[in-house]
């Protein structure tokens, strides 16, 4: 959350400034070609669209996306959309790895500490689930706990959901053969950990120049489609 701050913000800022360029600069330079009768570009004309449909439907647009936005985020809380969400917070490219490596930290972690804490199996599961902070971990942490009041274990459990992996399963597997679940737990915990550390360390890293570069392209395309028919126009005269 800390480094999409200041992407955010940034991307907040240029939003404006390409609506305010939009609706104030490219009407005045759109007249200078209609008074000349200067041909313009086909991506010229492309913004000079976007700017005749923000000016004439920019509030219908506005009203649409906001009602669209306050029923996404209604549909949101109901149970269908909390697990459409979820599915898809861990399913999108680059965030999902990173969001399913820490959701696999937590529930390790958390399996792990109240097991060493004396704390039934079940009830940790219980807790577990309760923490884990996504409905389809959540959901399979419930299976678990199925298969486990009915004599199964946890990994024969995890194995129905594609989301946890081989290697979280097989694991556990170990732990619960030999008896030593707890520390299995641990060092999945620790894995994962490391790997989250590493994920955010390198998507830190990246974010600023990837922004520079996509600025850098929104905002030559805008200008470059003002400027060169206008170079065209004083080298005409």
């Amino acid at each position: 959350k800390n480094a999409t701050i200041y992407p955010a913000f940034i991307l907040v800022t240029f939003t404006g400034v390409i609506i305010v360029m939009l609706v104030v600069v490219v009407p005045r330079v759109v007249s200078i070609f209609e008074e000349t009768g200067q041909a313009v570009p086909f991506y010229t004309q492309a913004v000079i669209y976007a700017s005749l449909a923000l000016r004439r439907w920019g509030l219908a647009l506005a009203l649409i996306l906001a009602a669209g936005s306050v029923g996404i985020w209604r549909w949101g809380l109901t149970s269908t959309g909390v697990l459409f969400f979820h599915r898809l917070q861990i399913s999108v490219p680059i965030l999902g790895q990173l969001y399913r490596k820490l959701y696999m930290a937590r529930l390790t972690d958390n399996l792990k500490t109240l097991i060493v804490g004396g704390i039934p199996i079940i009830r940790a599961l219980n807790i577990t689930a309760d923490v884990v902070g996504n409905v389809v971990y959540q959901r399979a942490i419930q299976d678990a706990i199925e298969s486990v009041k009915g004599g199964g274990t946890i990994s024969s459990a995890f194995e129905r959901t594609r989301e946890i992996p081989v290697f979280v399963t097989q694991m556990i597997r170990v732990g619960e053969t030999s008896g030593r679940l707890d520390f299995i737990l641990g060092s999945i915990a620790k894995h994962y950990q490391r790997e989250v550390d590493s994920s955010v360390e390198n998507l830190v890293a990246l974010i600023e120049p990837a922004l520079i570069i996509f600025l850098g392209v929104g905002v030559g395309a805008l200008v470059g489609s003002i400027m060169v028919p206008l170079y065209n126009m004083v080298g005409s005269i």
